[in-house]
């Protein structure tokens, strides 16, 4: 896959991308997926967001799920899902701005999320973005590995 010059443009995901968000989930994870029928209730919820990246129209780089609750100032950023081969080109960098700019408009006050302890890369990012640890889940995922939660105030 070639360097992305001008990075990925961010949308909301529409229901005629369906098919392309559960072939990304599929590729993405290994446990712990997402599935089609979860994904089109996502897709018709007021109190969910799905946030897609992509070069052109054609290819999807990655997604985003976001979740918001009522009365809450607190949005959850559910799933990040970076194609294997777009990797360490921006991607889950622009998902996670999207998301942040997203939940700030919706009146979120601070963002949200879980992820694996053993997932290097991904808490690299989250921390490189303002993220900072405020817990842990003990055999969170399906497997039983353990999470980290994290947390972003939102200007």
């Amino acid at each position: 896959m070639p360097t992305l010059a001008a990075g990925p443009r961010v949308r909301r995901a529409a229901a005629a991308d369906l098919d392309d968000l559960v072939a990304l989930e599929q590729r993405s994870f290994s446990s712990d997926r997402l599935s089609r029928a979860q994904y089109r209730r996502h897709l018709d919820s007021d109190s969910a967001l799905v946030l897609v990246a992509s070069a052109d129209q054609r290819l999807f780089l990655g997604s985003a799920v976001l979740f918001f609750r009522k009365r809450s100032a607190v949005a959850r950023l559910y799933s990040l899902a970076t194609r294997p081969e777009a990797r360490g080109q921006g991607v889950g960098a622009t998902l996670l701005e999207a998301a942040a700019t997203t939940a700030r408009r919706r009146g979120s006050r601070a963002l949200r999320l879980e992820v694996r302890t053993d997932n290097a890369a991904a808490i690299a990012l989250y921390e490189r973005h303002g993220f900072r640890r405020i817990g842990r889940y003990a055999q969170y995922y399906e497997d039983g590995a353990d999470a980290w939660r994290y947390e972003k105030t939102l200007d």
